[in-house]
């Protein structure tokens, strides 16, 4: 089969330093680095297969696309596309599944190791000349850590909680999970979400959004928190009440906040935890190392390469 093949938003999984060509190679190729939604119906128009990672594609243009056979959304998460109606009118939509597990577990070590190290003050204090002028060989701006017998606290075991779960345990930290999971390893302890937020020094978030863990960690629970802990969003913006955060690290209830992700992306400018104390925040990155966009853009390819060759879709989701 050879597919009309459109890419809406290309630019955040490739941004030039990777090849299009394996999913060229299987048809005609449009590629866009970004498309506004009143683009969508006229740039996938005519298209067998589009490819999109956080355009939304709903019932509307369902309506709109009669020769749509193919959705590839370019992420694990598949909520801004409509997959009981593409379900309904025999539309493929897949994902790419745990294909950047270690870029994300790697970020929430490298957040939290700045935040219990202070690796990037350092760095900015001894370039402006803090150092020079000491009047000794070494000297602290603030307390440093260290992570071995601190609790590691996460919610979800999924691929990318219980690869956190590894690291800590090698750093030697005590690892504590709020799962349905069984079979857990003898050193992760089971607890109940209260308890996990009440006796964690580091709380790391790992589960995904759903009703029920929409705006989960909420002033009732951040004021269970240890005023020394440390709170890390890697998960999805929405868990998180964003003013009842910055309330707690404001007021000095909670010591530190590390997110890679916010409620709205990009974030509006009055965002209370932009100008949160001790809140370090990255720009959705965890997921975007070279080598995790490499293995997206290869899972990607074999999915669209299946479904034109006519064989079962591995990660098909509808």
């Amino acid at each position: 089969m050879n597919l009309k093949i459109c890419v809406l938003d290309g630019f955040a999984v490739n941004p030039g330093d990777l090849d299009w060509q394996p999913i060229a190679a299987l048809g005609e190729l449009h590629l866009y680095d970004r498309t506004r939604p009143d683009e969508v119906l006229e740039r996938a128009k005519g298209m067998d297969a589009v490819l999109l990672n956080k355009v939304v594609l709903g019932r509307e243009h369902f309506d709109a696309l009669p020769d749509l056979k193919y959705v590839g959304v370019l992420a694990t998460g598949y909520n801004n596309v409509d997959v009981a109606e593409a379900a309904r009118r025999g539309i493929v939509v897949t994902n790419i599944p745990a294909y950047s597990t270690d870029s994300v577990a790697q970020l929430v070590f490298a957040h939290l190791l700045n935040i219990y190290v202070g690796v990037s003050g350092y760095s900015v204090s001894v370039h402006r000349g803090d150092w020079t002028r000491s009047a000794d060989f070494s000297y602290q701006l603030t307390p440093i850590h260290e992570l071995r017998g601190k609790a590691m606290g996460i919610v979800g075991l999924g691929h990318i909680g219980m690869a956190v779960a590894e690291i800590a345990h090698a750093f030697g930290m005590r690892v504590m999970a709020y799962t349905s999971k069984s079979g857990l390893p003898q050193w992760i302890t089971r607890c109940d979400l209260d308890h996990l937020f009440a006796a964690a020094d580091v709380l790391s978030l790992h589960c995904p959004l759903t009703a029920s863990t929409s705006g989960m960690v909420d002033a009732r629970r951040l004021g269970m928190m240890r005023p020394t802990a440390v709170l890390i969003n890697t998960g999805r913006g929405q868990l998180v009440d964003e003013q009842a955060l910055a309330d707690a690290l404001n007021s000095g209830r909670l010591m530190a906040a590390a997110l890679d992700v916010l409620s709205t992306e990009p974030p509006k400018a009055d965002n209370p935890l932009l100008g949160a104390r001790n809140c370090y925040i990255t720009p959705h990155v965890a997921w975007a190392t070279f080598e995790a966009r490499s293995r997206l853009m290869e899972i990607a390819a074999e999915n669209l390469r299946q479904f034109a060759g006519g064989m079962p879709v591995a990660n098909r989701v509808s």
